[in-house]
């Protein structure tokens, strides 16, 4: 299954259980998409535009100034409607987020209406239909992450500033949605010994990397401005789902 062409959702889901990780090219996400509702990437460009004017990551104890971030918790059994949550702080341990873990951080929410809009919602159904493959009984907890990283001639921009790691969830989308005068920031897998499995960069708007978080460390090269007289950045959407049935 690992070096086969994933074409349809059940080996797409065979895949994550045997591999602990997938890409999926941008060609094959739409298509998946619009097989579910023929409507559901018409918002796109209201989409892709709400990435702009977000605020600075203020968190970053690093002192990084090349992060942007807006946040949105929900919340879904595993069919029917996916409800938006009370907005919340997000947190992680520091067993997870050796940078900034360990702190409740509160970033300004996703406006409702991107939440609620027909390319959010696609890949949000998406992804909860795929992981409840595997987790038929879950009730999932759903975070999203809009994360602009920005990158100059001073800083390059750290999609991953923690390095390899775990987001102490069960399944991660991380889903491309524009580079900007940039080169590299490479998503790379690894075994919970940090060895490298693969690597991959997602390119296209769409391009999604799918993880079982359990199992599988990821990171992500840092990004480098290409021209110098130009804005350089990487808009991304990252969405975690964790199995709340058991707690």
């Amino acid at each position: 299954m690992s070096d086969q062409q994933v074409t349809d959702v059940i080996s797409l889901a065979t895949k994550i259980q045997e591999d602990g990780f997938s890409f999926v090219s941008a060609a094959q996400a739409r298509a998946w998409l619009l097989e579910k509702h023929v409507d559901a990437l018409d918002d796109w460009a209201v989409f892709d535009a709400s990435w702009e004017s977000m605020p600075l990551d203020e968190y970053m104890a690093d002192g990084g100034r090349y992060r942007r971030r807006r946040f949105a918790t929900l919340s879904a059994e595993s069919e029917g409607v996916i409800l938006l949550e009370p907005h919340q702080p997000h947190y992680q341990s520091r067993e997870y987020n050796s940078l900034n873990g360990g702190v409740a951080r509160m970033y300004e929410p996703i406006p409702d209406a991107i939440v609620q809009g027909q390319s959010m919602q696609g890949v949000l159904h998406f992804c909860r239909d795929l992981f409840s493959q595997m987790r038929p009984k879950a009730r999932w907890h759903i975070e999203c992450h809009q994360f602009r990283i920005e990158a100059s001639q001073q800083e390059h921009g750290q999609p991953a500033p923690e390095g390899v790691h775990r987001d102490g969830v069960d399944y991660v989308l991380v889903m491309m949605v524009k580079r900007v005068n940039i080169s590299s920031g490479t998503t790379t897998l690894h075994d919970l010994n940090k060895q490298v499995l693969d690597s991959f960069t997602l390119t296209n708007p769409l391009d999604w990397a799918l993880v079982d978080d359990k199992r599988r460390m990821h990171g992500v090269t840092p990004v480098e401005q290409i021209d110098p007289a130009l804005p350089a950045y990487r808009d991304v959407l990252v969405m975690t789902f964790t199995d709340k049935s058991s707690v």
